[in-house]
């Protein structure tokens, strides 16, 4: 029999702390380091990251809950008070992204903040971090794919630790969870790359290769995992969700280039108090 990673990294006074927060929290932790590094480059503040994440953070894990909730909500409706019992799981990234951008419309209003400039300085660091998350659901495990054989993911080269804990309810299972990992990852890198290269990228088209790359694979991932939201019949949630996101990540950035006369060069050097479109 072959045996899972526990959960449980360790008890502090009889309670339990999970694997999946302490991974979470790293996550969050390293994206807010980088944000704030080129927060500076930009011409604001690291405090803006800091301040904009003091609040965000409780947002966004409400939404995410929300978002998990509204997409299986027979389950809790027969047992309503487990809505609020998330160290079981059940938090969707979508829904957390969604709630951020609403209060960053609202942050970035009240401080005199460009809305672009934040999210471009923000998307790769978010990308990283959803990167490092799904090492959250492989502890966790969850977000995990079909029923496949010990030799396929032999043939993938994957560390013995990894293969092990595939074994989940009686079978050996896809690695979703690395999938998207190893995409996310590689979305951090080419969009640092490009981010750097002046006069490549122009201002918003960061975060916007942020959701064309994120979308992309997420819809292929997504069509691979057996523990997905479904909105109705076979549609997944998580699916329709990336294929909109897609084309419209797309429309826009080509709109942008096309009817914005003014639209500005990413190039690190925008003001505080420039209001660009």
């Amino acid at each position: 029999m072959v045996a899972l990673i526990d959960r449980v990294a360790f008890e502090v006074f009889g309670f339990a702390i999970y694997w999946y927060a302490i991974i979470i929290v790293s996550g969050i932790v390293i994206a807010m380091w980088l944000s704030s590094r080129e927060a500076v480059r930009v011409g604001l503040k690291a405090d803006d990251v800091s301040d904009f994440m003091l609040v965000c953070l409780p947002i966004a894990f409400i939404g995410a809950r929300i978002y998990y909730v509204l997409f299986d909500l027979q389950t809790y409706i027969n047992d309503p008070i487990q809505i609020f019992n998330i160290r079981s799981g059940g938090l969707a990234i979508y829904g957390g992204l969604i709630a951020s951008v609403i209060y960053l419309y609202f942050f970035c209003r009240r401080n005199f903040i460009p809305m672009w400039n934040f999210l471009d300085m923000a998307a790769p660091s978010v990308i990283l971090a959803q990167g490092i998350g799904r090492w959250g659901n492989f502890m966790n495990h969850e977000a995990f794919g079909g029923v496949t054989t010990r030799g396929f993911l032999e043939k993938l080269h994957l560390p013995n630790f990894i293969i092990e804990n595939m074994y989940i309810d009686g079978a050996f299972r896809q690695p979703t969870f690395l999938y998207e990992s190893v995409w996310n990852i590689l979305g951090f890198f080419v969009l640092i790359f490009l981010r750097k290269k002046n006069g490549w990228l122009k201002q918003g088209e960061v975060v916007l290769g942020y959701l064309i790359w994120y979308s992309f694979g997420r819809f292929f991932v997504e069509g691979l995992r057996s523990d997905s939201l479904y909105l109705f019949g076979n549609i997944r949630v998580s699916q329709l969700l990336s294929a909109i996101l897609f084309i419209a990540a797309w429309v826009l950035l080509l709109w942008r280039r096309k009817k914005v006369s003014n639209l500005k060069n990413y190039d690190r050097s925008y003001g505080k108090n420039q209001y660009l479109i």
